[in-house]
């Protein structure tokens, strides 16, 4: 360690109270501290605490729970969440890009933030971070990654948006795509990859409420029709049972999105940063137990399984 004002080499002078060395010019008396590592920018937390953190918040824990188990504030736990789901979210953008794919899946899975949209207030009528939420997700089937995501209404804008993310992360080899029968789908792709892909929608047809059926019990799916919408889609490849497996593994290791339960997101960024963990997690850490490796491993976008501390590194 130099002094910055003598420009000469200071002494050892015991160590701070976290365990950096500390210095001591001889000449002006000041005192140094070696340079500070902050893995979490300008958080203290350790690094292996929040790794804890992380680990019990992808296998479903909820906030709160975390809480009780590594005796770490929950405000903490959040502030580690949002890091968290930055860093993913850079790390979806840089990696996940210009990958050549065979057969996308697209679907789109409800959440709600605060309340659900039936019972806003009529004052809350326009803050659209309240009610409902859902996200829209891009599946490849044969790899089992994850090539975007998007938070938002259920609507023409964020469908768009989910898109062109699309299509940042695809490249310009051709592909089918499959999505349900949301109508925006069709103008959306029409417009953003029509030059790239075969594309068809996978309606299902459901059966009427029986008399007396439970408040929360499915409908009875009694068809699915195939509908070519761009290109030649092959029909044998027509398909959303993998991205809708995915909404399941969502709804498990995601708390906020468990139904009937009071651990729903009260903030739209905390969700938003959930799902960014979710997905960096489960494309570069998670070993997918069909493929046996991690879908970006099967994908050739990395070569090996990451661990949480190499995820929350990522710059």
């Amino acid at each position: 360690m130099t002094c910055h004002n003598c420009r000469i080499e200071c002494n050892h002078f015991g160590k701070h109270r976290n365990g950096l060395q500390r210095f001591r010019c001889a000449q002006c008396q000041k005192t140094f501290t070696e340079p500070h590592e902050r893995p979490l920018e300008a958080m203290y937390t350790p690094l292996e605490r929040a790794v804890q953190v992380l680990q019990l918040l992808v296998e479903g824990c909820s906030v709160r729970s975390v809480e009780r188990i590594t005796g770490m504030h929950r405000d903490t736990v959040l502030r580690v969440l949002a890091v968290a789901g930055e860093r993913c979210e850079r790390l979806m953008t840089e990696r996940v890009r210009n990958v050549r794919v065979r057969d996308v899946q697209c679907d789109e899975i409800w959440g709600f933030v605060q309340k659900k949209e039936a019972h806003k207030r009529p004052e809350e009528a326009k803050d659209e971070t309240i009610g409902d939420a859902y996200c829209f997700v891009a599946l490849e089937r044969h790899t089992k990654l994850v090539l975007a995501w998007h938070l938002g209404r259920r609507d023409r804008i964020a469908c768009e948006d989910f898109i062109s993310k699309l299509r940042w992360a695809t490249s310009d080899h051709w592909f089918q795509v499959t999505t349900d029968g949301f109508q925006p789908y069709i103008g959306a792709i029409d417009a953003g990859l029509s030059d790239r892909v075969d594309y068809a929608q996978l309606v299902k047809v459901y059966a009427s409420d029986r008399e007396g059926e439970a408040r929360y019990s499915p409908p009875d799916v009694v068809d699915a029709v195939s509908i070519p919408i761009l290109g030649n889609p092959d029909a044998a490849r027509i398909c959303t049972s993998h991205v809708e497996r995915g909404n399941l593994t969502m709804r498990m290791q995601i708390r906020r999105l468990t139904r009937l339960t009071n651990a729903f997101s009260k903030k739209w960024e905390n969700l938003w940063a959930a799902l960014a963990l979710h997905f960096g997690y489960y494309n570069f850490c998670r070993i997918h137990g069909t493929i046996r490796v991690t879908p970006a491993m099967q994908a050739g976008i990395t070569d090996h399984v990451w661990d949480l501390s190499e995820l929350l590194g990522a710059r």
